[in-house]
């Protein structure tokens, strides 16, 4: 397909209440409101054939387009110069936390890109740096990753999670989650952490989201006897 087919059947895809949902949300124009079902559906199989077709929709700053762009890509192909290219042109946590994170969690540069992004004054570039940590123990064996760097960094969220920007405030608390359900060497460790920082207060605006309370869905992925099971891909 060509960039100019795609743009033309997404906006063919969109819907008002599915728009509306997103701007509520923190999406904004121009987007058609897409649902994300339907690019699984309609379009993915067509456009990850061609990754200079991805690097043109997310380039777009089309909503639609940037999140399909996401769902195409290979991570292991791209760039370090392309993911921070990818990151600077998020503006919203829908791109931020999912599509770039993923994206970065699994490419050659998951670590590099999260200590660095972790530390960035910018809401959605901090929001990316967590979110490719989070994702990033959803796929790596346990014996692959720094047991004192995950450690220091839940003791980062214990002292300062309250304090943190909005939506960095919730990828902290999910950080949490994931080393509880995801990294069994300190998956009690997390449990402690989860029990002390407690319900993380984060403004959704006009919607229904709520925030997960960490040590509730640690203790949902213990009762599934699902600790420590690894994903084959985070990218969905």
């Amino acid at each position: 397909m060509m960039y100019k087919e795609v743009m033309e059947k997404l906006a063919e895809y969109g819907s008002e209440q599915t728009k509306n949902t997103f701007l509520r949300h923190g999406a904004a124009e121009p987007f058609f409101g897409v649902k994300v079902g339907d690019l699984k559906k309609h379009f993915v199989k067509q456009v990850k054939k061609d990754q200079e077709l991805v690097y043109e929709l997310y380039a777009s700053g089309n909503s639609d387009a940037m999140y399909l762009a996401g769902l195409c890509v290979n991570p292991k192909t791209m760039t370090k110069e392309k993911l921070e290219e990818w990151v600077q042109g998020a503006y919203w946590y829908m791109i931020s936390e999912y599509t770039v994170a993923q994206a970065a969690a699994e490419s050659p540069f998951a670590l590099e890109l999260a200590r660095g992004w972790i530390e960035s004054d910018n809401e959605m570039t901090a929001v990316a740096g967590w979110s490719t940590y989070s994702n990033y123990l959803s796929i790596t064996l346990d014996e692959q990753i720094d047991k004192e760097e995950i450690a220091a960094l839940l003791k980062r969220v214990e002292r300062t999670v309250h304090e943190e920007k909005n939506r960095v405030r919730y990828v902290m608390n999910n950080f949490v989650i994931c080393v509880g359900a995801y990294y069994l060497p300190l998956h009690e460790e997390a449990k402690r952490v989860a029990e002390v920082i407690g319900k993380v207060h984060v403004d959704v605006g006009q919607t229904a989201c709520k925030v997960p309370l960490a040590s509730d869905y640690i203790k949902k992925v213990e009762d599934r006897q699902a600790v420590g099971k690894k994903r084959k891909t985070c990218i969905c």
